[in-house]
């Protein structure tokens, strides 16, 4: 029994090819040599990443359909957002005609002014 334990754990292979054991000779081996804490075997080996933990939630399934209806719910909502902006921005470009317009009315009602936005001291700000 010694010398399968010192065998088993030489090998790096997992395979039960590389130890020429069977695999229930081997789990045999391990129940043997492991220590038990309350009826529970520590020390085996490494968790393999594909296997999830014990303290991991178990994985959710969710109908497919269920995913098709919240793409198209929230490919509805990008639509209407799109929309949103594209609309604000036709506004904003309607307000810079506007107020290239009205820099020109302004100009034009006094040829002289050499500020393009000349500041005016606000009547009602009381200076601290």
């Amino acid at each position: 029994m010694e010398q399968e334990v010192s065998q088993l754990q030489t090998e790096d292979d997992d395979s039960t090819g590389s130890t020429g054991l069977p695999r229930v000779r081997i789990n045999q081996i391990v129940e043997a040599s492991v220590p038990k804490k309350k009826g529970r075997l520590f020390g085996l080996a490494r968790r393999s990443p594909s296997v999830p933990s014990a303290s991991a939630p178990p994985p959710s399934y969710v109908d497919q359909e269920v995913l098709l209806s919240q793409i198209r719910d929230k490919d509805a909502r990008i639509s209407a957002l799109e929309s949103m902006v594209a609309s604000q921005e036709a506004g904003w470009e309607a307000q810079r005609k506007l107020n290239v317009q009205m820099m020109a009315m302004m100009r034009s009602m006094n040829p002289n002014a050499n500020v393009d936005f000349p500041t005016m001291p606000d009547p009602d700000f009381q200076n601290p």
